[in-house]
């Protein structure tokens, strides 16, 4: 199989300084992509900032003989981040792909959380989403060719405790990443997402409310957690950023060595009218069967 190159080609990552985004920039490097490695260096809780975990992936980058610059930015504010597609247009003159990977966490139940800790989730996985793409939006137009990865996440489904507001944030996501692939897939822009199964601080920091949840030993968690390096999750994003991928508004589950597809689906369900809530009752197992679902499509992939 050819291999994949990202030669002549620029991509943004944030939250590129640690974790999954730090692979994503260091393997797309390495397949000859020149990469704005965006991060503001934020504690997971989003407090604090520092630009050293941005300048130390782009050192990694250089040693290696890559190409790559920092941009030390906060996603959530809106002039900021726009800053981070002005970095690339400075420095390499275009922009072929974002990677919208920038997050914090912040667990707890659902009536300890305040209304700021939700704020907080929706302006950087969001809103951070949304200002980035809306950036680059008018280059890849222009262009008429861009890729969009965003970053949703297991939690959105729902399954895992504490986490509420970051589960409803990536909800968010899901919604933006398939409404932007039906508005971009006519200007040759194609939006998708992952979702990282990966042990990072973040999820390190979930880690022990997580094995109590499940009733799992510490070291049957540690065993999981060893399985889930971040540079696993790389190479899906790697493909979704690429030219020759035609996908358009999928999600792509990641890590742990596997990938497979999260969609929505619709039952056949029941068509009557009138229809009464005693017709639901009754019928509500032949609704929820989802033997012959179809999947949910954003646009045709002709289009």
């Amino acid at each position: 199989m050819t291999e994949l190159r990202f030669d002549g080609r620029v991509v943004v990552v944030t939250g590129a300084g640690r974790g999954i985004g730090r692979s994503h920039a260091l393997l797309l490097a390495r397949k000859g992509a020149r990469v704005v490695v965006a991060d503001y260096g934020v504690d997971i809780d989003g407090g604090g900032s520092s630009p050293t975990p941005a300048e130390d992936v782009v050192h990694e980058i250089k040693w290696a003989a890559g190409e790559a610059v920092t941009c030390y930015a906060s996603v959530a504010e809106e002039r900021s981040a726009a800053t981070i597609i002005k970095t690339a247009i400075d420095a390499f003159g275009r922009i072929d792909a974002v990677i919208n990977n920038a997050g914090i966490h912040d667990p707890g139940m659902f009536e300890t959380l305040s209304a700021e800790q939700f704020r907080k989730m929706v302006e950087v996985h969001f809103l951070g989403t949304v200002f980035v793409t809306q950036a680059a939006w008018p280059h890849f137009a222009k262009a008429g060719y861009g890729r969009v990865v965003n970053t949703v996440s297991e939690a959105m489904l729902g399954g895992i405790p504490e986490l509420t507001s970051y589960g409803a944030a990536k909800g968010a996501v899901f919604g933006l990443t398939r409404n932007l692939a039906t508005e971009g897939a006519a200007q040759g822009i194609r939006v998708n997402a992952v979702a990282p199964r990966a042990y990072t601080r973040m999820s390190a920091s979930h880690s022990d409310a997580l094995s109590e949840y499940l009733s799992m030993p510490k070291d049957v968690m540690d065993q999981i957690n060893a399985s889930m390096p971040p540079e696993m999750c790389a190479p899906a994003a790697a493909f979704l950023a690429h030219e020759s991928c035609q996908l358009n508004g999928e999600i792509l589950q990641v890590g742990m060595g596997g990938v497979s597809r999260i969609a929505v689906v619709h039952t056949p369900g029941i068509a009557k009218s009138p229809l009464t809530a005693e017709d639901i009752a009754e019928n509500i197992d032949g609704i929820m069967d989802a033997r012959e679902a179809r999947v949910t499509d954003t646009v045709s992939m002709e289009q």
